[in-house]
């Protein structure tokens, strides 16, 4: 996607002619653009990890709150 948003930057070219070529939607483009405008490959990569790391973390948590409703209610139990 950052290679097409450059290649937005650099050419004169209608978008709906851009995307027919590489074979995206223009909503898709236009989500990209504001998802991906202004960053470079690392950049990008570092906030995919980031929001890897972020789901990983909402899923430990979700684990957790789990875990705690399982132990009150075993302790009302008693």
């Amino acid at each position: 996607m950052i290679r097409i948003l450059r290649e937005a930057e650099s050419r004169d070219e209608p978008v709906k002619d851009r995307c027919k070529r590489h074979n995206i939607s223009e909503q898709t483009f236009y989500r990209g653009r504001n998802k991906f405008g202004g960053m470079d490959v690392a950049d990008a990569r570092r906030r995919k990890e980031l929001e890897s790391e972020n789901d990983r973390l909402k899923r430990l948590i979700a684990e957790q709150m789990l875990v705690i409703d399982g132990l009150k209610e075993f302790s009302r139990k008693k």
